[in-house]
């Protein structure tokens, strides 16, 4: 069944086509201008959930891409005894069928009272951090502006007020419209139906049940936090409604890089200038470290570029609180040359150690 030879328009119709085409064939088969017309009936059941269809954009969609919407739960029912299906003294402007049902369908978008809880959207935030806080982790103070229940109404979107006649359905409990020849009723939004007014839309938040409001919070950041972590706080996102669960709030940590030390997972890496003499010869040096200087052994004959790891002396985990290394590279520093006795003794030790140090280099 193709909803579109239904309604007797092409696939690219627009919603202009497919609500005139629906007219036309609305008048022609619907079960009044057709009493005992089981064939009439039947076309007009196809008729208007093509309709139904094919006028709404996203079940249009659905329908398109290969499925078959079926008919919504708690449609709203609709009656069409005495109605002038023809288009009769007051001409072609005159309100028909179509636009009558295009009024039920539309009405399924109207606002609804309160239903099942809602939960809060989630908040996105970001602070930036030193190296040292970093690494020592700590209490931070962040302003948050979020949506938070109304202190009038205490999130319920409405005050009790003393028991009235409702003005707006004067106590009938029901609404009334006419279109054409048809008469709608539906229930009183104001009054629930009731006829008797007990509760009133809070002036404060206008019946949304929120109000923004600005709160410091103190976030707790783990020692060890790396530059683009994430600290999740629950339920510090907006507020729900109708009771529904509040959401949580995401603060994303900058992390402003050290001078010295490169951070690789919980390793600290750090390049150290080193002495000729100090390479050659081996020496004990001081390095500095996030805890403050670390003795370091450089063997004798150490080459430039050469790595040493001193265990724990990097950042802590923060998810156990283990301590990475500080990975130390060395990195050779010839010394200036000002005065004849260093030369002297360069070329010394020049012939003394004259093996070619650009071996393989050689092919």
């Amino acid at each position: 069944m193709d909803f579109y030879i239904i309604l007797g328009v092409p696939r690219a119709a627009t919603a202009s086509d497919i609500k005139r085409a629906y007219k036309r064939l609305a008048r022609r088969h619907h079960p009044d201008i057709n009493p005992g017309d089981r064939m009439a009936a039947a076309q007009f059941r196809q008729i208007a959930q093509a309709y139904e269809t094919l006028i709404d954009p996203e079940r249009r969609r659905q329908y398109d891409t290969g499925g078959i919407p079926a008919s919504e739960p708690g449609s709203p029912a609709f009656g069409f005894e005495g109605f002038d299906f023809t288009v009769g003294a007051d001409g072609a402007e005159a309100s028909t069928f179509g636009d009558l049902f295009a009024d039920v369908l539309l009405s399924r978008d109207a606002p609804r009272g309160p239903g099942a809880p809602q939960r809060g959207a989630d908040l996105h935030q970001t602070t930036t951090i030193s190296f040292g806080d970093a690494l020592r982790g700590g209490q931070r103070s962040l302003t948050v502006t979020r949506q938070e229940h109304c202190r009038t109404c205490r999130g319920a979107g409405h005050v009790p007020v003393n028991e009235s006649r409702c003005p707006q359905c004067q106590g009938g409990g029901v609404l009334k419209s006419t279109r054409g020849h048809m008469v709608f009723s539906k229930p009183c939004d104001a009054c629930g139906g009731t006829g008797r007014l007990r509760q009133t839309r809070c002036a404060t938040c206008g019946g949304q049940q929120v109000e923004t409001r600005s709160e410091i919070l103190l976030i707790n950041v783990p020692p060890g936090l790396a530059d683009g972590a994430r600290i999740r706080v629950p339920g510090k996102g907006h507020a729900g409604r109708d009771s529904g669960d509040s959401g949580d709030l995401y603060i994303t940590v900058h992390v402003q890089p050290h001078p010295l030390f490169r951070r690789e997972g919980d390793d600290l890496h750090l390049t150290v200038p080193v002495a000729v003499h100090e390479a050659a010869l081996g020496a004990k040096i001081d390095v500095p470290g996030v805890d403050g200087p670390a003795r370091l052994r450089v063997p004798p004959g150490t080459q430039s570029g050469q790595r040493f790891r001193l265990r724990e002396r990097g950042m802590p985990s923060p998810r156990d609180g283990r301590r990475g290394d500080l990975v130390v590279e060395v990195k050779l520093v010839l010394p200036k040359i000002l005065d004849e006795r260093s030369k002297e003794i360069l070329r010394e030790f020049g012939k003394i150690h004259a093996e070619d140090v650009r071996h393989e280099l050689k092919t």
